[in-house]
C-alpha cells in the first residue's frame, strides 16, 4: 500500500498537505489531513479501482445531504483522489467490543445502526431496487452524537438483506466471536431494522450463514469456527426466538 505522502510529494496539488493520520484500508490509501487548512478525507485510490472511486463519489454525492455519510468536496479524477470531509466519531466496531461499555449502550448503538441502514435503503430505493452498502461491517461506521456510514465503493443494486446478515456476521466475528450477547445484538438489529422497514427481509439466516464462509478466504486462522457457526446457522437458523 503507498503511503499518502507519495500523493503529496508527486501533485503539485496537494502540497500544502499536514497528514493527520493513514487509515487502515484493504485496498486504497486513505488519510486524515489539512489541505489548505481544512480538515479533509484523502481517499487515493489504485488505478484498478477507478470504477469504484467514480461510484462511491456519485453516492456520497446525492447521499450526503439525506443520509449520514461524509460530504464530498471533489473529486481528482486524474491523480483518482476522492476528497472528502473529515467525520468525528469513535469507531463503531470498537465500541461494540469494548467490554467496558454497557450491553444496554451497545444495544442504543445497534439500534441507530439499524436505524442509519433503514434510512439509507428507503432514500436509494427506485425503480432499479435498493442501493445496498455492499461492504456492512463494523469498521464501516462511527459514532458521534449519531451513526456514520463511510466506504461506499461497494455500493450496488441489490437485496437489503445483504446489509442486514453482513452486518450480523461482522458482530458476530469480531472478538470477542459468537457470545450470547453478539447473537443478542444481531436479534436487536435484525428486529429494529424490521420494524422501520416497510418490505420483508427474508431468508437472514442463510444469508448471515453465507457471508460467514465468505470471511475465511481472507481470515485463514479462523476458518474453523467460521465454518462451524455458518453450519450451524445453516441448520438451525439464527437463534432468534431463543434468546
Amino acid at each position: 500500500m503507498q503511503s499518502i505522502n507519495e500523493l503529496i510529494g508527486k501533485v503539485e496539488r496537494y502540497a500544502n498537505t499536514i497528514v493527520q493520520r493513514e487509515f487502515i484500508s484493504k485496498k486504497n490509501t486513505v488519510a486524515y489531513v489539512f489541505l489548505d487548512g481544512k480538515p479533509r478525507v484523502l481517499k487515493w485510490f489504485a488505478p484498478a479501482f477507478k470504477e469504484n472511486m467514480l461510484k462511491e463519489y456519485q453516492v456520497l454525492k446525492k447521499g450526503s445531504s439525506a443520509v449520514n455519510m461524509p460530504h464530498p468536496y471533489d473529486i481528482d479524477e486524474k491523480n483518482n483522489v476522492l476528497i472528502m470531509g473529515y467525520l468525528v466519531g469513535e469507531n463503531l466496531c470498537d465500541l461494540i467490543n469494548d467490554k467496558d461499555v454497557s450491553f444496554g449502550e451497545k444495544q442504543r448503538l445497534i439500534m441507530l445502526l439499524a436505524r442509519w441502514f433503514a434510512g439509507f435503503h428507503s432514500f436509494f430505493r427506485s425503480e432499479k431496487g435498493f442501493l445496498i452498502h455492499g461492504d456492512p461491517v463494523l469498521r464501516n461506521f462511527l459514532f458521534s452524537d449519531r451513526v456514520w456510514g463511510v466506504d461506499f465503493e461497494e455500493s450496488r443494486v441489490g437485496k437489503t438483506v445483504e446489509d442486514v446478515a453482513g452486518m450480523c456476521a461482522s458482530v458476530l466475528s469480531t472478538n470477542p466471536m459468537f457470545t450470547v450477547d453478539k447473537f443478542l445484538l444481531c436479534k436487536t438489529f435484525i428486529q429494529y431494522y424490521n420494524e422501520l422497514v416497510d418490505w420483508e427481509v427474508e431468508d437472514v439466516s442463510q444469508e448471515v450463514s453465507y457471508k460467514l464462509l465468505e470471511k475465511t478466504r481472507w481470515r485463514p486462522e479462523q476458518e474453523a469456527v467460521l465454518k462451524k457457526y455458518a453450519k450451524s446457522i445453516t441448520e438451525q437458523g439464527l437463534p432468534l426466538d431463543s434468546l
